[in-house]
């Protein structure tokens, strides 16, 4: 049974930072691209970041570049969302996602819960 399992949430001042974790469990991670998500209140799930298998290619949403850096630990099969300059219209429930592209993601996490107040 597959698992992914965000951690890192919480509430932070306009400006601070945060550093999501996402662990799986289940897969052979080293063969998925892993992603994270956002879905803000009475908004559609949206794209935040990709890395692929070996981290050689990293895709970011126009909204959070140069302010937040995806990466990932294969040997513990753990993806992270580091997060600065946090605006508080990057509130919402972040999720953590696998997939074979970019483009497909078919595993989800739970979602963790980022505040960001002004």
């Amino acid at each position: 049974q597959v698992r992914l399992v965000e951690s890192g949430g919480g509430l932070v001042q306009a400006g601070g930072s945060l550093r999501l974790s996402c662990a799986a469990s289940g897969l052979t991670f080293n063969n998925y691209v892993m992603g994270w998500f956002r879905q803000a209140p009475g908004k559609e799930r949206e794209f935040v970041a990709g890395i692929t298998w070996t981290a050689g290619n990293r895709n970011y949403a126009d909204s959070v570049k140069g302010r937040f850096t995806i990466s990932r630990d294969n040997a513990k099969s753990s993806v992270y969302l580091q997060m600065n300059s946090l605006k508080p219209e990057d509130t919402a429930v972040y999720y953590c996602a696998a997939g074979t592209t970019m483009s497909g993601y078919y595993y989800w996490g739970q979602g963790t819960q980022v505040t960001v107040s002004s």
